[in-house]
């Protein structure tokens, strides 16, 4: 009994002994048969690679697909994912699946200097067949920490501009964020066009309110200084010229200075008359003295009517002429007086004058808005 007890120890040793031999050894053929992801990547790329070459992009997209997907960057290099998605879109552009192919290629060629420069140029080329049938997007958002959802699907990265293609088509983006108003905005895809949208996402009335309101010391100066826009600002001279003064002044000046011109030009037309009507008395041989004594012709008294018809035009014309100018000076002192120029916004009115001279005239050109 003792001898069949110790050799039935011996076999159950051997049993276990062989058990863990055979575990250990399938262990080790299951690991040397498991593919590292790395040469996983290569296998999917030389397939295809083959298949790209023989005309089958179908195949080809899948084993691209396949080895874009197993690239991970703890078992590839920048340059390794930057062709595999560059590949990859080229097939998608064989198969005319467009907007994918520009998402991949536009992916690959956010790293070009890495890339040879004749797999850059194939991939540019690709890149511009693919943009002819899609539409590009460059979406600006205010604040960048905003959600984003383009046709109900949100784009998971965060970023102050983004780049997307679409199929040609109407899209609607709505971007959101706590504490600020929605912003939709629908756009019409053009196949090769490229849009531009910034959305801004102004804050609710709720938030606005909790910012202004009096809180703890430390919310205060942060509430003022978020809102220059309601700080004063110092008045400019221009204050003491409002718009309609001016609009006054300007008018005056015209309308004196046109009554001045059309009263000068009168005093001239009878001066010029009497020039005539004495020339005439000169030729008949009545001299200036006759018109002196008490038994004059009628003609001196023509020639007295002239001459104080050509007085009284004539200083009405001065007049005229002297109050357009000082009414002129002093609007035209208002605009060099005005510095609102210096802040930060510009006034809402400008006018500019500019003066004129000529051989026959002078005056003033007004040009601008008020």
């Amino acid at each position: 009994m003792r001898c069949i007890a110790h050799s039935l120890s011996i076999f159950l040793a051997l049993g276990v002994a062989t058990g863990l031999t055979r575990s250990a050894s399938a262990d080790d053929i299951q690991a040397k048969a498991k593919p590292s992801g790395s040469s996983s990547v290569k296998d999917h790329g030389r397939r295809g690679q083959r298949a790209r070459n023989a005309g089958l992009w179908v195949e080809a997209h899948a084993a691209y697909k396949a080895a874009f997907e197993a690239a991970d960057p703890a078992t590839s290099t920048e340059r390794e994912r930057a062709e595999l998605a560059g590949e990859l879109g080229l097939c998608e552009v064989a198969l005319r699946r467009y907007r994918d192919a520009a998402e991949h290629l536009s992916r690959s060629l956010e790293q070009r200097e890495t890339l040879p420069d004749a797999l850059r140029r194939r991939f540019e080329a690709g890149q511009r067949e693919a943009a002819k049938h899609i539409a590009t997007l460059v979406l600006g958002v205010d604040p960048p920490d905003a959600e984003v959802l383009i046709d109900g699907e949100r784009i998971g990265e965060i970023a102050r501009t983004y780049t997307r293609f679409f199929e040609p088509g109407k899209h609607m983006v709505r971007a959101r964020a706590p504490g600020r108003e929605d912003a939709l905005h629908s756009f019409l895809a053009v196949a090769g066009a490229e849009h531009e949208i910034t959305m801004q996402l102004p804050r609710t009335a709720a938030s606005s309110a909790r910012e202004t309101a009096p809180g703890s010391p430390k919310e205060a100066p942060q509430a003022l200084s978020s809102s220059p826009a309601v700080r004063s600002r110092p008045h400019s001279p221009s204050a003491s010229w409002p718009g309609p003064l001016r609009i006054t002044g300007i008018g005056l000046t015209v309308a004196t200075g046109s009554l001045g011109a059309v009263f000068m030009v009168r005093a001239m037309t009878a001066d010029g008359d009497l020039d005539e009507r004495n020339a005439k008395l000169d030729a008949a041989g009545v001299s200036q003295g006759v018109c002196r004594e008490a038994t004059r012709p009628s003609a001196c008294s023509d020639l007295k009517g002239l001459r104080q018809e050509r007085d009284l035009f004539a200083g009405l014309g001065t007049a005229m002429v002297v109050t357009s100018g000082v009414v002129g000076a002093a609007t035209l002192a208002s605009f060099f007086t005005d510095f609102s120029f210096l802040q930060a916004e510009p006034t809402r009115a400008r006018l500019a004058l500019v003066p004129t001279v000529t051989p026959t005239q002078a005056g003033l050109v007004a040009y601008g808005a008020w």
